[in-house]
């Protein structure tokens, strides 16, 4: 039988239990299926160590079940940072990390070879010359140690302690601060808090999705394939089968959702010619690939069919360029000028027209029209119309219009649309 250990060196198992312990709080053990029982114990009792003041239990008819509460409003920064600094190491690991960094203290600027043979000579502690040189260069790479090239040899040399860039700059701190609250990748902010000893008096969230943290490593290496111009052979698992697939595409542009925080990697599908957009948190691992050459050529074509984009999908199910849509409400234009205000301020472009008293029509085009109802839902109550070349929307509307109805009468006076439809996108 293996050993609990708190500490992990793969971050994807924990990153899946931690996500769905946030999000979805109300699942039991038996629910979590892919993984054996005693797998979920581990997680789970890692999950209760590494955020044990937000663990909370509740109990069904299904049994136990353990979920995350977090008040963004109340917290000075992310408690699902912690779950980064748990990677495990061995024992030459945590020696090395400080006999390399005692050792440049007192001999700043030696070679690979020269560290050796020091930690021998002070710590009668004998490692193998190429080890140390793959410590070195990775702390270099981590901006712990400086590298500089003199002649043939490669001189390592302790980079300045951060608390004097810090007293340099003194609104730094709070630049840091702000940073890893508000920002993709904000583990890096507070990591060099944390060395810092620094702690964040001055800033708050209302409303923080918490959870994209968990998405950040993959994030990074999305990030690099676009500076570098290159594509990506993601994993995908899907978000309602379950199943998993691998797509190659040039990585575009990261979208974030205003309304729910969720973010869509844009990617373009070079062997069919199309745009496409994939959750980032279905998205499980992404290789980066060959450099593409069309790479501006694509970004400037992106930057084009934006404008017809009502939120991440670039295609329809009847593959027409473009879906029209009509939509005629009824405005108290004495009272509810803020609705065409909202019109005008939401509407992303399209056309108002006046067509009668109190009556006003918004025409747009869009690529995929199903994006729209969520949108076309909040005016509920003033539609008096809607045009479309799009069915699966009017469906759509009228399932949901016959569902409220419902809800409140008892009945429906128009049939839902099929069982098996599936949502429109977020």
């Amino acid at each position: 039988m293996s050993e609990f250990k708190e500490l992990i060196k793969s971050f994807s198992k924990s990153r899946e239990y931690v996500r769905d312990f946030f999000v979805y709080g109300f699942k039991t053990r038996d629910d979590f299926g892919g993984w054996s029982g005693r797998t979920y114990d581990n997680e789970r009792r890692r999950l209760e160590s590494w955020l044990s003041g937000y663990v909370r239990q509740d109990y069904s008819a299904n049994g136990k079940n353990i979920y995350l509460s977090i008040d963004s409003n109340l917290l000075d920064t992310n408690p699902l940072y912690r779950v980064w600094k748990a990677k495990s190491f061995t024992d030459n690991d945590i020696m090395l990390h400080f006999y390399i960094l005692d050792y440049l203290q007192k001999y700043p600027k030696q070679t690979a070879d020269a560290i050796t043979d020091g930690i021998l000579a002070q710590y009668d502690v004998m490692f193998e010359p190429q080890t140390i040189r793959r410590k070195c260069n990775q702390y270099a790479k981590d901006g712990i140690l400086a590298k500089e090239k003199s002649g043939k040899e490669v001189l390592y040399c302790l980079n300045p302690p951060f608390h004097k860039t810090l007293s340099a700059h003194p609104g730094f701190a709070n630049a840091l601060a702000f940073y890893q609250l508000f920002s993709p990748l904000g583990i890096v902010g507070n990591t060099i808090m944390d060395n810092a000893s620094l702690k964040n008096k001055t800033f708050r969230v209302k409303h923080s999705f918490f959870v994209h943290t968990l998405e950040d490593e993959i994030l990074l290496d999305l990030l690099d394939a676009m500076h570098a111009e290159k594509t990506v052979l993601l994993t995908v698992k899907s978000t309602k089968s379950g199943i998993f697939r691998e797509m190659e595409g040039v990585p575009l542009k990261i979208f974030i959702s205003t309304r729910t925080g969720r973010r869509f990697l844009c990617l373009y599908l070079p062997k069919p010619k199309r745009f496409t957009a994939v959750r980032l948190d279905a998205v499980k691992k992404a290789e980066i690939k060959e450099p593409y050459p069309d790479y501006q050529t694509v970004k400037e074509h992106l930057e084009k069919n934006k404008a017809s984009a009502w939120g991440v999908s670039f295609q329809n199910s009847n593959r027409r360029h473009l879906e029209h849509v009509k939509l005629t409400l009824h405005v108290n234009e004495q009272f509810e000028a803020f609705i065409i205000n909202r019109l005008e301020r939401e509407g992303k472009g399209g056309v108002i027209r006046r067509i009668a008293p109190d009556t006003f029509c918004y025409e747009t085009d869009v690529f995929d029209a199903n994006e729209m109802l969520p949108w076309i839902r909040s005016f509920l109550g003033r539609i008096i119309a809607i045009e479309t070349d799009c069915p699966k929307l009017n469906q759509l509307f009228q399932r949901d219009f016959a569902a409220m109805y419902r809800m409140y009468f008892g009945e429906a006076t128009e049939p839902a649309a099929e069982d098996d439809m599936e949502e429109s996108n977020e």
